[in-house]
């Protein structure tokens, strides 16, 4: 897991990262992600120049912690001017689960009350509540004709949560799974054998590779073992692309 040290968060350039409008910009990640200085760059993109990425867990410090130094970092600045500024969150998460919904919102209200009237934080949407998102999905799977496919999803215990996630695969024409909730995927792909299925695609509905990414893989290795009438194809993930810069940058758009 790779991550901006806050020392170089002065430095970024903006067509590096993902910027906007505003003079102070964080992205929250999941665990386990790349960071979002690995995303191509996007020559759309300019005046704001300070963009930094945090994690909600999997770091030594809290989230809200990150935040207020992040800002404080950016306040001693030369080019700061004193006033009053905002921040934008942009949570990299593509469920509106418990972490979205509950965790990041409680640490940014510690980093709002540790900075007071200073800056003014504000959270955009996750990511994967854009609507285009489903595009990415839809040239991932464009990639290897199967009969069938398993959008194959975290999933998230918060009631509703993974409703957006059945509505696009249902809109794709394919089969919502879970890793940690179910449905999960060993369980849709004995329901598609009776159906002659034979080949079966599987996209792992992830921002970015990393330990759990490596566990599907090893599942559906043991997967294609115990169901040797499937030809099991996992895709990769929708990993850092230009398309998904563009969908950021969007969302940290006023």
């Amino acid at each position: 897991m790779r991550h901006a040290n806050w020392q170089d968060w002065g430095s970024t350039n903006a067509s590096q990262a993902i910027a906007a409008p505003s003079p102070l910009n964080a992205i929250v990640q999941p665990p386990a992600a790349m960071s979002v200085d690995r995303l191509p760059q996007n020559q759309s993109v300019a005046r704001a120049q300070w963009v930094g990425t945090a994690c909600l867990e999997c770091r030594d410090q809290p989230l809200h912690t990150q935040i207020e130094q992040f800002s404080r970092s950016w306040q001693m600045a030369p080019s700061a001017t004193g006033a009053a500024h905002k921040l934008v969150v942009l949570p990299l998460f593509l469920l509106s689960g418990v972490h979205v919904m509950e965790d990041i919102p409680q640490q940014i209200a510690l980093a709002q009350a540790a900075l007071g009237s200073t800056v003014a934080i504000e959270t955009r949407p996750a990511i994967g509540s854009h609507p285009k998102l489903s595009r990415l999905v839809t040239e991932c799977m464009a990639a290897q004709p199967v009969e069938a496919w398993i959008l194959l999803s975290h999933g998230s215990r918060r009631p509703g949560a993974n409703q957006p996630m059945d509505a696009m695969a249902e809109r794709l024409g394919a089969i919502a799974a879970y890793w940690s909730v179910p449905p999960n995927l060993e369980s849709r792909l004995q329901e598609l054998i009776p159906l002659g299925i034979r080949s079966v695609g599987i996209l792992p509905y992830f921002l970015f590779p990393g330990a759990t990414t490596d566990a599907i893989a090893q599942t559906v290795a043991a997967l294609s073992q115990q169901f040797p009438t499937l030809q099991l194809h996992l895709a990769p993930p929708l990993s850092a692309s230009s398309e998904l810069t563009d969908l950021l940058v969007d969302l940290a758009q006023d």
